[in-house]
């Protein structure tokens, strides 16, 4: 019994011992700290892009009616025609430096030269608070003048701008430094404006201001002076409705490109004139029911047949959309016609084309996804333009517009 007794009270105090050193029960097992590694630049780049593709000879009555700043797919024996074809890489690769570049697969120089690439955009923005609310824009970007001039194409609802403030700049950009100011609240809003389908322009802050070359973008500078804008505009809730006011203008000397200048027209010493304007913007978004328009005044080279002379003369002219949003299940339709109105002149065109616009459109844009959109659009036009080949040159006539356009 003795013997017994000392053997278990051995074991029992082995098994304490043994307990004692095994540390695997009782702590948990050590562990390896991880470490992140900062995010490169290249992964926080996006990609997105849209195609356009048209057809504008349905019940054509007029072959010589066409519109070069537009689509130069009007008209003539114009066919199916790819008015866009765009891939944007864009991203905040840092908390204060958002980059942002698109180039243009489908850019078309002349009415038998199509397809060729080329730069749109090239620009990043240079964030001088925490929250990015004070910003400076350098690089080839779009000028801030005019709603619809700023507004993508793969939002707007007309396929072309109208021709009123899109002459102010060819391609609505340009080669400069630009300043932008918006509350963190109002950005957030410029963005849902286009997000949730109610057509906005984007980001183009409460305030901007900028200097610039003036001869439009992928064009070299033709003298030492700059162009200098200004806009303010500002988005407000009216019960259930956004409304956004605004006013923009700018000034600068334009020089006339001497290969765009016909032989015996008269022109100003230096080919520079005088480039100014002032424009007024009122928006209602359709929230169903929207109305956008814009007006614009100022003074710039335009072609003069009397005096077979180009010559600082005044312009103005402008638009007025009203449109619908209709959500029908999960698709979308926007039925819309817009009027629009322009007299002066064409400084990108040759012998600063004289131009008197009178058009009306009907359409409807169709979004049975998101990744898909159709529009088609029944055009009354009647355009006098004129140039020093050209002149008493006035052409009328209707033509049915139909754009298929894929987002990515």
């Amino acid at each position: 019994m003795k013997v017994l007794f000392f053997t278990l009270v051995l074991l029992w105090v082995s098994y304490g011992a043994l307990a004692q050193n095994d540390t695997s029960r009782t702590e948990p097992p050590p562990t390896i700290p991880v470490t992140t590694s900062p995010k490169k630049w290249y992964e926080a780049i996006s990609i997105r892009g849209y195609s356009q593709v048209r057809y504008n000879g349905l019940f054509q009555t007029n072959p010589d009616l066409g519109c070069e700043q537009c689509d130069r797919s009007w008209g003539g024996n114009g066919g199916f025609f790819i008015r866009r074809m765009r891939i944007i890489f864009f991203g905040q690769i840092h908390k204060r430096i958002y980059l942002y570049v698109q180039p243009d697969f489908a850019n078309s120089p002349g009415a038998d030269r199509l397809h060729f690439a080329q730069l749109r955009d090239a620009y990043f923005d240079l964030g001088l608070d925490d929250k990015n609310e004070f910003r400076f824009r350098i690089g080839q970007s779009k000028v801030p003048f005019g709603f619809e001039n700023m507004q993508s194409s793969q939002n707007r609802i007309p396929l072309d701008r109208n021709d009123a403030l899109n002459s102010a700049v060819a391609n609505e950009r340009d080669l400069g430094v630009f300043f932008y100011w918006a509350p963190s609240r109002i950005r957030k809003l410029f963005s849902e404006l286009v997000s949730t389908g109610l057509k906005g322009s984007g980001d183009y802050g409460v305030l901007g201001l900028g200097v610039y070359n003036g001869q439009t973008a992928n064009t070299s500078e033709l003298n030492t002076n700059r162009h200098v804008v200004a806009r303010f505009s500002y988005p407000f809730t009216v019960k259930n409705q956004i409304i956004e006011a605004g006013i923009q203008g700018y000034t600068g000397k334009y020089v006339l490109p001497r290969a765009n200048v016909s032989s015996g027209v008269r022109f100003n010493e230096g080919l520079n004139y005088t480039d100014e304007r002032v424009a007024a913007t009122v928006v209602l978004y359709p929230q169903p029911f929207g109305i956008q328009a814009e007006y614009n005044v100022g003074r710039g080279p335009e072609f003069n047949k009397a005096s077979q002379s180009i010559e600082i003369q005044k312009l103005t002219g402008g638009y007025l959309t009203l449109n619908y949003k209709m959500n029908i299940q999960d698709q979308l339709l926007y039925p819309f016609i817009r009027a629009q109105y322009y007299d002066g002149g064409k400084k990108h065109e040759r012998d600063a084309r004289s131009y008197l616009v009178r058009e009306l459109e009907i359409g409807s844009e169709w979004q049975p996804w998101k990744n898909f959109e159709l529009v088609v659009m029944y055009t009354f036009s009647r355009r006098r333009y004129e140039d020093f080949l050209f002149q008493d040159n006035v052409q009328k006539g209707r033509l049915l517009r139909i754009q298929a356009q894929v987002n990515f």
